[in-house]
């Protein structure tokens, strides 16, 4: 093993972790999206509520 194989093997280690914080970002966005829209819709029927 020379240092070309161990820099190889630390950069596909640095893109798999990156890739899978890439995923966890946009799960996390996606989660922060879909309770906002919960939140909004509340929001929106409360005030439709308290008009009628």
């Amino acid at each position: 093993m020379n240092v070309a194989d161990i820099v190889a093997e630390r950069v596909a280690a640095a893109r798999a972790r990156i890739e899978r914080e890439k995923r966890r970002r946009a799960a996390l966005a996606a989660a922060r999206r879909r309770g906002v829209a919960i939140r909004h819709a509340a929001k929106l029927r409360e005030l439709n509520y308290r008009r009628t």
